[in-house]
């Protein structure tokens, strides 16, 4: 039985490790350039033409904006990328390495989690619960682990942050502050990190929480720096007057989360959770009950060992087991109240990927205990086992079929569509052209080498316009699939 324990463990390790490379390669080479990725490499694309941290406008008035809210990826991603582009490398390429090198963190990360949690086994279903997610399906998606946007990175960071927190708390406020400049949203973390750090903080009572409080001082320092630099930086650049502006439409930015949609439902969020997976939704809820149960033995098992003995290593995972549910919770509970966000997997994102995998090594764990029980614990056991391993074996067989089948656009249909475009710019030395409407232009325009805006805005007036569509006006350029009409 070991012997087959053990060569099933690497079977499943090396399908695990061909299915992300078929992922990765696929994302990074053959995914199409969507308009947000295309949006947010307007600014490292700026920034090495000398104008600054800023984005080319196209949802701020289509002009030139430094530190634009909208842009809503961080520097942790799009200063990276900036230095990586600078090495001349093709820019769609360029851009996606960083992204893909997070992707790499977060599963290296989350294997040390998981083994630290229930051994080999535990890292095994940790790092196979990102590739069972289905994050792909909605208009604003993430296609693959190296689309130019920031919910990866913060999970990566998050997690790392995690595995440094038991023994450098300070180091674990500077990664969550990394986190938050890849992603604003990271910041719902923070009450998992409270209960990790009150977890791993001696003592008992007001005296312990006292302690945890001092303990958290430096930690909160430091994960406020990055952002505190970038906005002195803000300050700086933009003046007094502008930065009053510029924190006014952040706010907005912020409470609308940059929508302006119909109010949607808790039991809708739910529903789009639960279908956003590689498998049944049905399978996926067998699997969510039996891991509860078997979960909550884990829990409570570390719970009585560090009430009993105080012991380090069961105070770390009581830390961990704490953090983990409130961390899921905590994202997924915001976004299922906030009716005035879309129905958007992508902002709960960060939470289940960092959070989600530690819940199902906590399972593995309750399994592994369970096993060692009478036969109603073991056939409990044994279920769970088997929703597990359907959820997460056909989400990562699902996942990689569809990596193989890009859908009605490619980065290389994209790059052949865009070349004639290219070619007329360069002509002409056209500097902006205007995207009618927001979609399948932007990445096209971005692709020509040109700023893009609206054709909307005010400031777009007299700026030639690309569409997939027809040209009201006279076409200037022509590739068959996309056209710059005259204005």
């Amino acid at each position: 039985m070991r012997r087959l324990s053990g060569g099933a463990f690497w079977v499943l390790l090396a399908a695990l490790v061909i299915a992300n490379a078929v992922l990765c390669w696929q994302s990074l080479t053959t995914f199409r350039l969507w308009e947000d990725e295309a949006f947010n490499l307007t600014v490292p694309r700026n920034l090495l033409g000398g104008l600054g941290y800023t984005s080319d406008g196209a949802l701020s008035g289509s002009t030139l904006t430094p530190f634009d809210p909208r842009i809503s990826t961080g520097a942790s991603v799009l200063l990276p990328v900036a230095l990586v582009l600078a090495t001349g490398i093709d820019p769609v390429i360029g851009a996606r390495l960083i992204p893909l090198l997070y992707w790499g963190l977060l599963l290296a990360g989350l294997w040390i989690l998981g083994r630290r949690i229930a051994g080999r086994w535990g890292a095994l279903v940790a790092i196979a619960v990102p590739l069972a997610f289905q994050t792909a399906a909605s208009n604003s998606p993430i296609q693959g682990p190296a689309d130019l946007l920031g919910e990866i990175p913060a999970a990566a960071l998050l997690v790392w942050a995690f595995i440094v927190l038991p023994r450098r708390a300070w180091l674990a406020g500077l990664l969550f502050g990394l986190a938050l400049q890849a992603k604003l949203i990271a910041l719902i973390a923070l009450p998992a990190f409270a209960v990790a750090l009150w977890a791993l903080t001696p003592g008992r009572g007001w005296k312990r929480i006292g302690a945890t409080a001092t303990r958290s001082i430096l930690p909160l320092v430091l994960a406020g720096l990055p952002t505190l630099l970038m906005e002195i930086a803000a300050f700086v650049i933009l003046g007094p007057a502008a930065y009053l502006t510029h924190l006014r439409e952040l706010a907005s930015f912020v409470r609308s989360s940059g929508q302006n949609v119909a109010p949607t439902t808790i039991p809708e969020k739910v529903t789009v959770l639960a279908d956003s997976w590689f498998s049944s939704p049905w399978l996926v809820l067998a699997a969510v009950l039996l891991g509860l149960a078997v979960g909550a033995v884990a829990c409570t098992r570390s719970w009585r060992t560090w009430r009993t003995t105080g012991a380090k290593p069961a105070a770390e995972d009581l830390a961990l087991g704490l953090a983990a549910v409130v961390g899921f919770l905590a994202f997924v509970g915001w976004w299922a109240q906030a009716a005035h966000t879309p129905l958007w997997v992508r902002h709960p994102a960060p939470g289940v990927f960092s959070f989600a995998p530690l819940l199902a090594a906590f399972t593995v764990r309750g399994m592994q205990f369970l096993w060692k029980g009478s036969l109603p614990l073991r056939a409990l056991s044994a279920a769970t086992a088997t929703a597990l391993i359907a959820v997460l074996g056909i989400g990562s067989a699902a996942h990689t079929v569809s990596a193989l089948n890009p859908g009605w656009e490619t980065l290389h249909t994209q790059r052949a569509a865009a070349a004639p475009l290219a070619a007329w710019v360069d002509d002409y030395r056209v500097t902006w052209l205007a995207a009618a409407p927001w979609g399948a232009a932007v990445p096209i325009i971005v692709l020509t080498g040109a700023h893009v805006g609206m054709f909307d805005a005010p400031a777009m007036q007299g700026v030639p316009q690309v569409t997939g569509g027809e040209c009201s006006n006279e076409a200037l350029a022509d590739s068959g699939t996309y056209r710059i009409c005259r204005p």
